[in-house]
């Protein structure tokens, strides 16, 4: 494995290791189908508890995909500059709890992110193919960005501010991995869009989940809004090569029949009612 490539699978593999999670709770689990889900077949791992991607080194080139980040004194930067003050005025109330708990992309916590868009509980009880779909793109999504990350090496708000973030856990690896484009953009995109496949009539909701995912990095203090938004277009690339993979068309029929399954047995996800307000706060300026 080259040396470049092995150092951003240990960042994005410690970025995976953080601790704590935010203040707003997870949607409760729905109640459990009475025969349980088969489980999907053991997958190679990167480190205990995180199974490969699908795409290993097939994966979309960053650096080729997307044009620099803004250069400071430029009015891009300006730009991006005027959102991140914006976006730290809301550095309480129900957004920022939203935006902590988003920050954190450990398992199980995260596979909930998109239950109360999608009407179904996502668990690795209840919809076991669907969840290592999740974490298995995750890796491919996540490390895509690594190509332009590696090379602008961009600063990140919290850093270039002297500030904090919504998630310290994190922050000791964030001020060494380059900001541009975002990582967990990509990720929270990739998932929208697969999602938005596997359920179209739920579309909408997924994909306003996925872009106020992305989003919330700018509440957090640790993204410029151009690096959200170049962070969506990795997740683009990343989807379309994932198609052309067969064990992952293979997981996303598995996906999609539990899903079905699942809502045909008129189980839902429980408390959403706390996200559905945080998704009512708007970051003034965001595009």
């Amino acid at each position: 494995m080259p040396a470049l490539r092995k150092a951003s699978l240990l960042t994005f593999a410690a970025l995976l290791a953080g601790c704590a999670s935010g203040p707003l709770t997870s949607p409760a689990p729905a109640l459990i189908p009475s025969a349980p889900a088969p489980q999907p077949a053991p997958v190679p791992e990167l480190r205990p508890g995180v199974p490969a991607g699908y795409l290993g080194h097939a994966l979309p080139d960053s650096l080729a995909l997307l044009p620099p980040p803004p250069a400071k004194g430029t009015p891009a930067f300006a730009r991006d500059q005027a959102v991140s003050r914006a976006s730290q005025k809301l550095k309480s109330g129900p957004r920022y709890a939203l935006a902590s708990r988003d920050a954190d992309l450990r398992f199980p916590q995260v596979a909930s992110t998109f239950s109360c868009a999608l009407g179904v509980p996502i668990s690795q009880q209840d919809t076991p193919r669907l969840y290592l779909l999740l974490q298995r793109s995750l890796v491919d999504a996540g490390l895509a960005t690594y190509a332009a990350k590696d090379h602008y090496k961009r600063t990140r708000p919290f850093v270039f501010y002297k500030e904090k973030t919504c998630f310290p856990a994190d922050e000791a690896s964030l001020r060494t991995d380059g900001s541009y484009p975002s990582g967990h953009t990509s990720i929270s995109w990739a998932w929208a869009l697969l999602l938005s496949e596997l359920s179209p009539a739920q579309a909408d909701a997924l994909l306003a989940r996925g872009r106020a995912f992305g989003e919330n990095r700018l509440i957090c203090n640790a993204h410029w809004q151009s690096d959200v938004l170049q962070g969506r277009a990795v997740a683009a690339g990343t989807v379309a090569v994932l198609h052309a993979n067969e064990v992952f068309a293979a997981d996303m029929r598995a996906a999609r029949a539990e899903i079905d399954s699942l809502r045909g047995s008129g189980v839902v996800p429980q408390d959403c009612d706390a996200e559905a307000a945080a998704l009512k706060v708007k970051i003034p300026g965001v595009e």
